[in-house]
C-alpha cells in the first residue's frame, strides 16, 4: 500500500462567502417643479408634467397641481406616492370640514391644517415639496410654502422641487426685486404669467427632471384657470 502524503502536501481550496444586505427604501424622488406666485388679487400654481425615476420617464402628463377649493391650488412634487396619499387625506379632512361647519375651508385654514398633518408625519414624513396657493379672506393673493414637517410661511413667491434651485434666483431678482435699484412697480397678472412660463422654459433645458408641458393654475375671487404650454421634451 502507498503512504499518504504528510498533510502539509495536500491542495487546500479556499471557498470565500460573500454576504450582501439588501436593505428597503420607502422613498422614491420622481421629480418636477412646482411655482408659487402672488399678486394683489390673483395667485399662481405652476408645475412640469413630467413624471420620471432616475433615467426613466414614466409620464409625461401628470400634472402637479391639485385644486382643493374653488379659491386654493396644491403644488405638490416629490415621490408621487407620498404626493397622492397627502391630497387623498386633505380631501378627506376637507369633505368633513364641510359636513361639520356647513361651508368650504379658506386657504389660510387649508395652510393650518396641513401643517398639522405633516407634522403628526414628522417622525415618517411625506417626501413632498408643498407649495399651496389661493385668495385670503380679504380678496388677496397669498402663497405658503411649507418644510417636510409643517414649519410654513406665508410669502409672496416659492419654488420648490427638483429645479427649484434654478427659478428661485430668477423669482428674486424679477417679482423680490432684489439687486434693482430705483423704484420699480409690481407685476400685473399678465406679466407674471409670462414671467413664469419664461423661468419653466429655462428650468427645462437645465433639468432633466422637469419637462414636457407646464399646467398653470390662476386663481382668482372668481375661480381657477388653467393654461397649459409644452415645453422641452428630451
Amino acid at each position: 500500500l502507498e503512504t499518504p502524503p504528510p498533510p502539509s502536501t495536500l491542495s487546500t481550496i479556499s471557498v470565500e462567502t460573500r454576504t450582501t444586505m439588501s436593505r428597503f427604501n420607502p422613498y422614491e424622488m420622481n421629480g418636477g417643479t412646482v411655482l408659487g406666485v402672488s399678486g394683489e388679487d390673483f395667485a399662481i400654481i405652476a408645475s412640469d408634467t413630467r413624471l420620471s425615476e432616475g433615467y426613466s420617464i414614466h409620464s409625461r402628463d401628470v400634472p402637479k397641481a391639485y385644486k382643493l377649493t374653488s379659491t386654493t391650488v396644491l403644488g405638490c412634487s416629490g415621490f408621487h406616492g407620498d404626493v397622492l396619499t397627502l391630497v387623498k387625506q386633505i380631501e378627506a379632512r376637507q369633505a368633513f370640514y364641510l359636513q361639520t361647519h356647513g361651508k368650504k375651508m379658506s386657504t389660510k385654514s387649508v395652510a393650518q391644517m396641513l401643517s398639522g398633518m405633516l407634522y403628526g408625519k414628522r417622525f415618517f414624513p411625506y417626501y413632498v415639496n408643498n407649495i399651496l396657493g389661493g385668495i385670503d379672506e380679504d380678496g388677496k393673493g397669498c402663497v405658503y410654502s411649507f418644510d417636510p414637517v409643517g414649519s410654513y410661511e406665508r410669502e409672496a413667491y416659492r419654488a420648490g422641487g427638483s429645479a427649484s434651485s434654478l427659478l428661485q434666483p430668477l423669482l428674486d431678482n424679477q417679482i423680490g426685486l432684489k439687486n434693482q435699484e430705483g423704484n420699480q412697480q409690481p407685476l400685473t397678472k399678465e406679466q407674471t404669467i409670462g414671467l413664469v412660463k419664461d423661468v419653466f422654459i429655462s428650468a427645462a433645458e437645465r433639468d432633466i427632471y422637469t419637462g414636457d408641458a407646464i399646467e398653470l393654475h390662476i386663481i382668482t375671487k372668481d375661480g381657477v384657470e388653467v393654461q397649459r404650454m409644452p415645453v422641452r421634451r428630451d
